[in-house]
Order: structure tokens, then sequence, then C-alpha cells
């Protein structure tokens, strides 16, 4: 199996789509648990990191040191 790299902040596409119709979520918090944010209507959902990499297809974007 790939490795999937994601960090804080990426944009990723999980394999279905939000029922608001949008497959962009951002990484805004990684632990044990994984919390995305649908980019389309801002619903949160915490998924367990073995759940989320089953999950998520791609990182669309990743995020930018500053």
């Amino acid at each position: 199996m790939e490795q999937k790299n994601f960090q804080l902040h990426d944009i990723v596409e999980m394999k279905k789509p939000h029922p608001c119709g949008v497959n962009r979520w951002k990484v805004i918090r990684i632990g044990m648990d994984i919390r995305i944010k649908c980019e389309g209507c801002q619903h949160s959902v915490m998924l367990p990191r073995k759940d989320f990499v089953k999950k998520m297809k791609k990182v669309l974007e990743t995020a930018t040191e500053e």
C-alpha cells in the first residue's frame, strides 16, 4: 500500500464527497484522530487516523510553510 503523506492545513480529496456536493477537505487537526473540515459548507468531521488514511484518496494542495 502506498504511503499517504499529509500534514496540517493540507487540502485532501476523500473517496466519497460530502453530502453538500464538495469533495475538498482541509486537515485542521492531526493526532490519534484526524479532524477535517469541508471546504464547501465548513462542517467538520473527526475520524480515527486508520479510517482517515483508508478513506483519503489524495492530497490536492499541500500547506505552504510560512
